[in-house]
């Protein structure tokens, strides 16, 4: 009996210690640790909003966000750091270029400087990782060459590279000029009614990828990535993500084993797919990949390249469709490269004037607005000494929108900025510009090489098919003339005397800001970084 008394005191001793350990720990996690850091980054001039027990400064941020969000765009405005970013716009101007901020307990350390952004995103010892993907966004992703890290990358990053460049690259315009003229055609045959353009260029860029991976099983390939979509979209039901997950890879391993069929049998392709079952088969284990690589690979291609291209075609035709001066220097660049002969990867690269609207393009809507990294140990950044698990946030939004980089014009679309190559630009600050990331892990799709065919090639592809000159037009083609007659009607209607049309088209323009808002600020209240 006294024996059985003593082991439950001592069970009860056991269980209050524990429970002291448990709230300690708890207040160490999200009481004095907070409060330590924000002492120790307030001592190196680092200042910010104060730490509030528990929530950090997350119901600040909420509410900054939510305010302009409720007011409508009723013009169409290129000031969008103050409304995607109003929490931001504002602590920069504040508490400095690099403030501390607080995502719950997390210290979070806001970074727009482009000296340090170089630092950070030029370390090659590790110190700066990437955060991991949780939940859906790890689902959605898997461990591709976007989110992984350390070896597993490196030899990823080599597999893109040679899909990226040389003959690999070459070989897919075709199917971009291809699916454009589809596309072109059906346009044709609207007759003047209206085009949904980013619904348009959100196929156009899937069947440009499904046709870029997987060569001819690209049908197979729509179905996956159709399911993808349908899983980001329902992503807050569990059982039906999870199913979605299973018959996504199930679908791309299909496809695999029947590619891997034809490659047995002297059929290979050289697409994206060909080269991952190359890299598979490679006899040296430190270069060699699994199945679950390959499917994660897939799904990182489609949704990175998907996401970013859409968004970059979207916001140049739009701003080609508002600066008519500029629609007309691109629209005579092109007749003169291109009047009477077929693009190719050379030729469309050498389009500077195009080449400068694309990257203002870039500079005033970048497709991914924000980074996040990682604080691995204990490390000096600049003047500061940053401790370790610290999240650095690096605001690429605010850098491409800074007056003191930009000039006092820095809403303003000013194309001929890069008439003189980034460095003049930027005044020789290389972070300044960062549309797809810095240093090693810059977005493998991002070079000049790669970039114009992509980027360049479906804009103007869409605007301007070409097939081979009609007789009897002086060497002009087709398309030239469709294109020309497009922006001479919509232009005449912008012109009108009540003026009606033009506060329509701002208004529908507004609407179409609004939706990318949104897009944005979903990017960038995840952890989901598209750029590998």
């Amino acid at each position: 009996m006294e024996l059985m008394k003593n082991l439950v005191i001592l069970l009860a001793i056991l269980l209050f210690v524990s429970l002291i350990l448990l709230i300690v720990k708890f207040l160490h996690k999200v009481f004095w640790m907070p409060n330590h850091i924000q002492n120790v980054m307030r001592s190196q001039g680092i200042k910010g909003p104060s730490y509030k027990f528990l929530h950090g400064n997350t119901k600040e941020i909420l509410d900054m966000r939510m305010k302009p969000m409720g007011r409508p765009m009723d013009h169409l405005s290129h000031e969008i750091f103050p409304r995607i970013m109003p929490h931001v716009h504002s602590w920069v101007s504040l508490y400095g270029r690099n403030y501390l901020n607080w995502y719950g307990p997390q210290a979070q350390l806001v970074v727009t400087e482009a000296e340090l952004i170089k630092e950070i995103m030029n370390n090659k010892d590790g110190v700066y990782p990437k955060i991991d993907l949780e939940g859906h966004a790890k689902k959605l992703l898997g461990d591709g060459l976007s989110s992984t890290k350390g070896d597993k990358w490196t030899k990823l990053r080599k597999i893109a590279n040679g899909v990226f460049h040389g003959e690999s690259l070459k070989s897919m315009i075709p199917s971009m000029i291809t699916s454009t003229e589809t596309m072109l055609q059906k346009w044709k045959e609207h007759n003047g009614q209206e085009i949904e353009v980013f619904e348009e260029f959100r196929v156009l860029t899937s069947e440009v990828i499904y046709k870029t991976a997987f060569g001819s099983s690209y049908l197979e390939g729509k179905k996956i990535f159709d399911m993808l979509m349908n899983k980001l979209i329902k992503n807050n039901d569990d059982i039906e993500s999870d199913k979605l997950e299973r018959g996504i890879k199930d679908c791309i391993v299909k496809i695999i084993r029947k590619r891997d069929q034809e490659n047995s049998m002297d059929m290979g392709i050289n697409d994206f797919l060909g080269e991952l079952l190359e890299a598979s088969r490679d006899k040296d284990d430190l270069k060699r990949i699994t199945l679950d690589d390959m499917v994660d690979e897939c799904k990182t291609f489609y949704f990175a390249g998907h996401e970013t291209t859409t968004s970059l075609l979207g916001w140049t035709i739009l701003l080609l469709a508002t600066y008519q001066e500029w629609q007309e220097k691109a629209r005579k660049e092109v007749f003169e490269f291109f009047a009477k002969a077929n693009p190719n990867q050379d030729s469309i690269t050498r389009l500077k004037i195009m080449n400068m609207i694309v990257e203002e393009s870039l500079r005033l809507y970048p497709p991914v607005p924000a980074l996040k990294r990682r604080v691995k140990t204990k490390v000096r950044l600049g003047k500061m000494t940053l401790p370790p698990n610290m999240e650095l946030y690096i605001s690429i939004l605010a850098v491409h929108h800074d007056p003191r980089i930009w000039g006092e014009d820095v809403y303003k679309f000013k194309p001929d900025r890069f008439e003189g190559g980034k460095a003049e630009a930027t005044n020789n600050t290389p972070a300044a510009f960062l549309p797809f990331g810095f240093g090693p892990r810059t977005c493998v799709g991002c070079a000049p090489e790669v970039l114009g065919p992509c980027a360049f090639g479906l804009v103007f592809d869409t605007v301007l098919d070409f097939p081979e000159p009609l007789a009897g037009r002086g060497g002009e083609t087709e398309s030239l003339r469709l294109f020309t007659t497009t922006i001479r009607s919509v232009n005449s209607m912008l012109e009108t005397e009540d003026g009606s049309f033009k506060k329509f088209c701002e208004l529908r323009m507004a609407v179409v800001c609004e939706l990318s808002l949104m897009i944005g600020l979903l990017v960038i209240s995840s952890d989901i970084d598209l750029i590998g």
